[in-house]
């Protein structure tokens, strides 16, 4: 019996035998595609690798210039040295990328106006430097080393390639965080990319209010904090903290926080009690300008003064700059033949040749239109006509033939052109009429800092005190009001800041701010000497 079990167990395991061996040619088969199916995977996340970081090189480069499109090909080819270790081993493994300078969307590298994430979708493709935007980059492919799976013969890897799509996000540093409604936005306007073309020498009267009117102002949200306290600092403190503010795609700020007004003012030497006026809380300063000409006084310590007393308050002269007036009588007869008489007053321009009474003190003036005591006789934007006559004649004692000649300005200059006159010839400032004027008994105006806050003119790390960048926003067609996200910008615009914010009568409230247009805001990723310097951070798409 023993025997026979013995002789059944040899003839068994001779059957076994070739099963097991056939069955392990598949077993090595199987972890062979296991183990190479491990090397594809690692060729394909290193060749996507080289993609992603080729098209952030060359997305970098996208800033609108001349050969924008040439430096996005050549960074992209210039920063693939990857090397590609699982690939196959009897071709090179250094990963490249065909390139081209065309800005168009064909070949290896693609260029693109723009790209719609939500459908995940390309835009319009390029057509020069100007409107490149979005870049696809696609790296030449490559074959897997494999080590095993070629022994079975069952497959080989193909083409194995990679694709990004990167872009590049710009930002604008150095300026407050302000916004304004488009004031040439009209009723029932939906184009949220209707234009806006500033008007160089053309006077703004922003008023805070609901952001949904043309010409209001308000303020984006920054990352410095929410709060008064910390809208103050970036509206008062000499480099504004937190982040930039993205070009596009900004955030709006609920509430208009009249408050922070007063360290708005700071920037004209003027300054208020109050934490308000330049917040403590982070260390910043809040200096003038080195030039602070403006229609206010202030109480100084004596007569022949050279600075206001401490903590002094500021004013309106007791005589404040305003146009002339003129009546004009109409009459009529009516059916019974009595005649009624209808006397109206306006406002009329300053005729020097007239005799005209001027004001004791000055600053740079509004547009004529805006000094209307009817109030809105040109509504938010002006006209650009403003009293430069009457700056002269009441700051130098100068008439027009004469302040032409010294300045070397014309009839046609901007309030900002007299401002940048002004800085550039700071001894002439006390020329003609003394600086300080007298206005009434121990009241003073200055054109320079006075309350022992240094002025500051501007440098690399100093953008100026009465320029700032406001993001111009179709308020109507965004339905941006309160805190509203990813607002589209129209365009961003410099303004010079004509006088500080206080309450002068009928004319303005003490929510105004009055700027002049200086035109298109020109930000320079590398010009670090402009008001605001502009931010290129590259990032993928996908």
């Amino acid at each position: 019996m023993r025997r026979s079990v013995t002789r059944l167990l040899r003839s068994a395991s001779g059957a076994v035998a070739p099963i097991v061996a056939l069955s392990l040619f598949g077993l090595i088969a199987a972890g062979g595609i296991a183990f190479d199916y491990a090397h594809l995977e690692a060729l394909h996340t290193e060749v996507q690798s080289a993609a992603d970081q080729a098209a952030l090189a060359a997305a970098s480069q996208l800033d609108g210039e001349s050969g924008a499109c040439a430096r996005a090909a050549a960074a992209a080819a210039d920063m693939l040295n990857n090397k590609a270790v699982f690939a196959n081993g009897s071709a090179s493994t250094a990963i490249s990328v065909t390139e081209e300078s065309t800005c168009d969307a064909t070949g290896k590298i693609k260029f693109y106006q723009s790209y719609d994430e939500a459908t995940d979708t390309p835009g319009a493709a390029a057509t020069d430097d100007s409107n490149a935007a979005v870049v696809v980059v696609q790296v030449d492919a490559k074959q897997a080393a494999f080590a095993l799976t070629p022994i079975v013969n069952v497959f080989s890897s193909g083409d194995i390639d990679g694709t990004a799509i990167a872009s590049v996000g710009h930002a604008i540093c150095k300026t407050p965080p302000v916004m304004l409604c488009n004031p040439s936005e009209p009723v029932g306007n939906t184009d949220e990319d209707l234009d806006f073309t500033p008007t160089p020498g053309v006077g703004l009267n922003l008023v805070t209010g609901d952001a949904t009117v043309p010409g209001n102002f308000g303020w984006l949200q920054s990352d410095n904090g929410p709060g008064a306290s910390n809208l103050a600092e970036n509206l008062g403190y000499n480099t504004p903290p937190g982040d930039c503010q993205p070009e596009d795609g900004v955030t709006t700020k609920t509430g208009m926080s009249k408050s922070v007004l007063n360290a708005f003012n700071t920037r004209f030497d003027v300054y208020a009690n109050g934490n308000q006026t330049c917040p403590s809380q982070d260390g910043g300063t809040c200096s003038p300008s080195d030039v602070t000409r403006k229609d206010l006084v202030c109480g100084t310590n004596g007569s022949n003064p050279s600075s206001c007393k401490s903590n002094p308050s500021w004013s309106e002269a007791s005589t404040p700059y305003r146009l002339p007036t003129q009546s004009t009588t109409t009459c009529a007869t009516g059916k019974n033949g009595k005649q009624t008489c209808t006397t109206t007053t306006a406002s009329v321009a300053r005729d020097l040749t007239a005799g005209d009474t001027y004001p004791t003190i000055m600053g740079y003036p509004p547009d004529e239109c805006h000094m209307s005591p009817a109030s809105g006789a040109c509504g938010i934007t002006g006209d650009g006509k403003w009293d430069i006559n009457a700056y002269f004649k009441v700051n130098y004692g100068w008439d027009p033939s004469t302040w032409q000649t010294n300045t070397g300005l014309t009839s046609s200059a901007h309030r900002y052109d007299v401002y940048k006159w002004e800085r550039a010839n700071p001894s002439k400032s006390s020329h003609g009429i003394a600086v300080p004027q007298q206005d009434s008994g121990n009241n003073y105006a200055f054109g320079e800092p006075a309350t022992g806050h240094p002025g500051v003119s501007p440098s690399i790390s100093q953008p100026d005190r009465r320029v700032i960048a406001i993001a111009v926003l179709n308020c109507r067609a965004l339905n941006a009001h309160g805190h509203t996200q990813d607002v589209h910008v129209a365009k961003w615009m410099d303004v010079f800041l004509v006088q500080p914010v206080l309450s002068r009568g009928s004319i303005f409230s003490d929510s105004n701010i009055y700027v002049e247009e200086i035109g298109e805001t020109t930000a320079s990723a590398s010009d670090i000497t402009a008001q605001v310097v502009r931010r290129d951070k590259p990032y993928l798409i996908k």
